[in-house]
């Protein structure tokens, strides 16, 4: 456990991202590193019914974000928005090696990173904040 200097303890948020940035200037999230693998027919039948089947039951288990605010990931408002797990939402992250099992079959970096300040929350629920990274 880390303390903050008030003695408090110190949450880390946890996120699963590309090591490099993308077009707009910002790091890929897991599930859009793979989704875009699946966008390109790069995925084997195998990987795809895992993709599918996975990403059903992530959109049952917790509330996409865009869905109680349509501009949370719109670039203009809130650029670089992303989104960090909790952690306290181990349920989530139990299946996430899968994820990265297929990323590495593909030659596709996936590197876990962790922050008590990832930026400015502008969404957050009992498992998830999305935030705009500092400058």
């Amino acid at each position: 456990m880390e303390l903050s200097d008030s003695g408090s303890e110190v949450v880390h948020y946890v996120r699963l991202q590309s090591p490099y940035r993308n077009r707009r200037g910002y790091f890929t999230g897991v599930f859009g590193l793979i989704n875009t693998l699946a966008r390109e027919g790069r995925l084997t039948g195998e990987q795809e019914a895992f993709r599918r089947s996975n990403n059903s039951w992530y959109n049952v288990a917790y509330t996409d974000p865009s869905t109680v605010d349509p501009t949370v990931y719109d670039h203009a408002i809130n650029p670089g928005a992303a989104a960090w797990f909790k952690p306290t939402a181990t349920h989530l992250l139990e299946r996430v090696p899968g994820y990265l099992q297929v990323l590495t079959a593909h030659g596709v970096e996936c590197q876990l990173v962790r922050s008590a300040d990832p930026g400015r929350v502008i969404y957050e629920d009992d498992v998830q904040v999305v935030v705009v990274p500092h400058p």
